[in-house]
């Protein structure tokens, strides 16, 4: 089984060594390409106005894993590994151990998730794991899990072609619930710009904030987290809204008809 991993915080993050690290020197061949430093919150974002290089990275990962870094994206490595670098056809794609987690609307910024979406764009079946803290250093409960349901899918493969996000809670294996698959909750943040002035006198904003989870139905993932489980929920690209296809149609037809 040949397995793809890429992540958004950088070739020498903890979370994709220890990832990378729980599932080598066994049956899987494992390619790693990252981008070459910290890359998160890109979403989707691809380099177009200037060459994106790669390096070969050596003893750092077991000897068996060949590994880049890239300096472009998340998304970015991802289409440079499938494209360019791969010399065969992954069977699964991977993305982190992401440093914090990756909760309902966050998806949408996520350059973790967006990296594993790269790989359901090319009909593979792909799986993005997040932590739920930015300032826990210990993976291995993640990359523990990490390697349980890679060998569940290498032996049961998922029925079709989707990503699976993954967010592990950053506790004490015996205090984790169990295994929970959840739909999105909605986790918005209100942003604040902080206003600074350079050494020349120029004006710019860094941009931070807070976390506001509005939603937290017991079905979301958000409560899920909360509660202590393990939450899984499978993505996919389409983001058409389905249930209004048919509305929008009647409405378009009533008042756009003649435009």
């Amino acid at each position: 089984m040949h397995i793809l991993i890429s992540n958004d915080d950088g070739i020498y993050a903890p979370g994709v060594k220890a990832l990378t690290d729980a599932l080598s020197g066994g049956e899987y061949e494992i390619t790693v390409v990252c981008p070459d430093r910290e890359r998160s919150a890109m979403g989707h974002a691809l380099t177009l106005q200037e060459p994106v290089r790669v390096d070969e990275i050596k003893g750092y990962f077991h000897p068996d894993v060949k590994a880049w870094a890239c300096s472009g994206t998340p998304s970015d490595s991802m289409k440079l590994a499938l494209d360019a670098i791969a010399t065969s056809r992954p069977d699964l794609v991977l993305s982190g151990i992401n440093r914090g987690s990756n909760l309902g609307t966050d998806v949408l910024y996520s350059g973790t998730v967006s990296a594993a979406m790269e790989g359901v764009l090319e009909d593979l079946p792909s799986i993005a794991f997040s932590l739920t803290s930015f300032v826990s250093t210990d993976f291995s409960g993640a990359a523990a899990f990490a390697q349980t349901i890679v060998k569940a899918i290498a032996t049961n493969p998922l029925p079709e072609s989707m990503l699976l996000n993954v967010n592990i809670p950053a506790i004490p294996k015996e205090d984790i619930c169990g295994v929970v698959v959840r739909k999105l909750g909605i986790r918005r943040w209100k942003d604040v710009f902080e206003k600074r002035v350079d050494p020349r006198g120029k004006t710019y904003y860094w941009l931070a904030g807070v976390v506001i989870e509005e939603e937290a139905a017991i079905d979301t993932d958000v409560q899920g987290i909360r509660d202590n489980y393990i939450t899984i929920t499978p993505l996919k690209y389409d983001l058409t809204l389905h249930s209004e296809l048919i509305s929008l149609d009647k409405w378009t037809d009533k008042f756009l008809k003649n435009s």
